[in-house]
């Protein structure tokens, strides 16, 4: 199929933003070309399609554009049958991240997707090992290496690590069409010289010499839904960098958000004000975000209300009358009339059908 055999490492450079701006180190150029050099291979046709002039890669601070990054990458995958690029004890043949993102497109859930692209990818390579951790709120995206590369394969080792790292965020942003904003990066190695490009490839706070590589975000964002199919992956891999690891400007976390606190609360529902102010943010803004998300405040409401009911009429033998209240009508005769719009039942129909079915 035309998706296996469509690379994602180019997932790593920068952001659609900066296709235009020369932002992407050279660094990661010379690690391109470790790979060939391990392999007795000469890179010069790859530099050449690629259009990048020798006289760039002599220079320490020296930049290419991103768009002549993922040609020298994809270039060099196909050359080398690699899309590791000589990271990993043996080579990741052509199609192997685009089989990855198939494995976690069926995932109910974004934690999920993301648990499942940790496995298997943990089962094509033993020189690192991918995980999700959850603490406190905090979920973290961890990469442990298992072997060290030689200190003179620096560029390599960092190049391997900032690209699994970013190939793993972009494919969360794309498999739940949101941006996921970074509370903080963390890498083990020493800043390099090329530091400024970081703030470009990673957003927040990047720490280096830490304990480990990881990246750290908000872990609501794993509950967020999966909102990819088959039709969409075929297409994104037929341009893996430009679909992938664009800007997102919306962050379905709000709507997440506002449900959690709209599920704890019956009394939020009723009152757009309380909201707003939970969620540190003024009632028009709250409002334009949520369009700006695809979503409005009601839709909200109703499919929180339409869960809680069928919850309690399915789960508990409260009264229709307690049930209105704890899902935020005023009284039961609204809650009768917005119940059968969402269902086309009453809640008296739906309970006994539950009943005989249990």
């Amino acid at each position: 199929m035309k998706a296996a055999s469509t690379p994602l490492t180019a997932l790593s450079t920068l952001p659609g933003s900066a296709l235009g701006r020369a932002e992407t180190p050279v660094a990661f150029v010379h690690a391109i070309l470790a790979a060939y050099a391990r392999r007795g291979m000469s890179p010069a046709a790859m530099l050449e399609q690629a259009q990048i002039a020798p006289a760039i890669l002599k220079r320490p601070n020296g930049r290419i554009t991103a768009l002549q990054f993922e040609l020298a990458s994809g270039l060099a995958m196909r050359e080398l049958d690699d899309e590791a690029l000589g990271w990993f004890e043996r080579p990741l043949p052509w199609g192997s991240y685009g089989m990855l993102v198939r494995a976690s497109l069926t995932a109910p859930t974004l934690g999920v997707a993301l648990k499942r692209w940790c496995r298997h990818h943990n089962l094509l390579t033993e020189s690192i090992r991918l995980e999700i951790r959850e603490q406190d709120g905090v979920a973290s995206l961890v990469l442990s290496e298992q072997t060290r590369l030689p200190s003179e394969m620096h560029a390599l080792r960092e190049f391997c690590i900032v690209s699994v790292l970013r190939n793993a965020l972009g494919v969360a942003c794309w498999l739940s069409d949101s941006r996921i904003a970074l509370r903080q990066t963390t890498l083990r190695y020493a800043p390099p010289r090329h530091r400024s490009s970081y703030g470009v490839l990673f957003d927040g706070p990047c720490t280096f010499n830490a304990d480990t590589n990881s990246l750290q975000f908000d872990a609501l964002y794993l509950t967020l839904p999966l909102r990819r199919d088959e039709a969409a992956l075929q297409r994104m891999l037929e341009r893996a960098l430009l679909l992938t690891v664009r800007p997102y400007r919306r962050d379905r976390l709000l709507v997440e958000k506002a449900r959690q606190l709209l599920r704890q609360d019956a009394a939020i529902l009723r009152s757009a004000d309380t909201l707003a102010e939970r969620l540190n943010l003024s009632v028009r803004s709250l409002h334009r975000q949520l369009k700006d998300e695809g979503s409005s405040l009601q839709a909200i409401k109703d499919a929180v209300r339409r869960e809680l009911a069928l919850e309690l009429l399915l789960k508990t033998q409260r009264p229709l009358k307690q049930i209105a209240e704890r899902v935020g009508f005023t009284n039961e005769k609204s809650f009768l009339r917005a119940f059968k719009g969402w269902t086309g039942q009453t809640p008296d129909a739906l309970r006994r059908a539950g009943s005989q079915t249990a």
